[in-house]
């Protein structure tokens, strides 16, 4: 393959109008796709509606909800600079990456840290807007973040080491509604993390090849010759988990009426998918925004109604 046959740089949209010297970052933090944002986004949004007592909570849960929109992009921008910086020259040699701002020369790594701080102080004074618990616990992950990136290198679990890193935003969540964390919390936490492993080793069959080639371990590799029993379990393990926090947060019949299309939705992802084709899996990790918006119905459901 070409390396300019596959990239996930698209020279296309809203972010070419911007000044020339702006485009280099809006692209470092992937503003041109927001997938990664949603996908940063929702387990907090499920420990959100799902810890709050309605309607009394109504409006700081869509307050915290809004702190949360605000800064999932930002986050997420942060984690893909760290991202971008330890592997600028990993990226270079895979087709898909190598256009990355940092790979090609068009942000110096030097200039790549400066930014990184930026983004961390402004999502830093985004959490300070939460509880000291919320705080707390998020500056905790920001370690993860920073070494996530490494783990590739000595494991074929970085998926699991980035759901550990991805979804703190459960327990964030749900501490800014109820203060602590309790296990309803820990359980859509652990949760996140099965979903993390399923749409993240899907994502990794994009890159087998180039990560074959220059050593890097995935999950992808790991499961490459019989992948769909794994896929299919990991879900699985997101939906019942998800399904044991709603009966522990006394959910109703209709909060698993509510959980079932998120069930479904997951196999017929699964079942269209093409693990050979480096498009379908893009595709099919993009899809995932959409079952995490099932997963929130179904919590939104049990808020209200226990």
């Amino acid at each position: 393959m070409k390396k300019s046959d596959f990239t996930d740089i698209r020279r296309k949209g809203w972010i070419e109008s911007l000044p020339s010297f702006l485009r280099p970052y809006a692209y470092l933090m992937r503003l041109d796709r927001s997938i990664g944002s949603w996908l940063l986004f929702w387990p907090g949004a499920w420990a959100i509606v799902l810890a709050g007592e309605y309607p009394e909570m109504t409006a700081n849960i869509v307050f915290i909800l809004m702190l949360f929109a605000i800064g999932a992009p930002i986050m997420r921008g942060a984690g893909c600079t760290i991202n971008d910086y330890w592997d600028r020259e990993i990226d270079k040699l895979v087709g898909r990456t190598a256009d990355r701002p940092i790979a090609a020369g068009h942000i110096s790594p030097k200039a790549a840290l400066i930014f990184l701080g930026g983004l961390l102080v402004l999502g830093l004074f985004i959490l300070c807007q939460l509880p000291i618990t919320s705080v707390l616990l998020g500056m905790a992950c920001v370690p993860l973040i920073v070494f996530y990136p490494l783990v590739k290198r000595y494991t074929f679990w970085p998926q699991l080491f980035l759901g550990l890193t991805f979804n703190f935003g459960a327990l964030i969540g749900w501490a800014a509604v109820d203060i602590t964390v309790s296990q309803i919390a820990v359980i859509l936490y652990l949760a996140a993390i099965f979903w993390t492993l399923g749409y993240d080793t899907i994502y990794a069959f994009q890159d087998i090849e180039d990560d074959l080639t220059i050593g890097v371990k995935s999950t992808a590799i790991l499961f490459r010759d019989n992948p769909l029993p794994v896929i299919c379990l990991f879900y699985m393990g997101c939906v019942t988990l998800v399904g044991y926090a709603l009966y522990l947060a006394s959910a109703s019949l209709w909060s698993f009426v509510a959980l079932m299309p998120a069930g479904i939705y997951a196999l017929s992802m699964i079942y269209a998918w093409n693990p050979g084709a480096p498009e379908s899996s893009l595709l099919t990790f993009k899809r995932n925004k959409i079952f995490g918006a099932w997963v929130f119905l179904a919590c939104l459901v049990t808020g209200l109604l226990a």
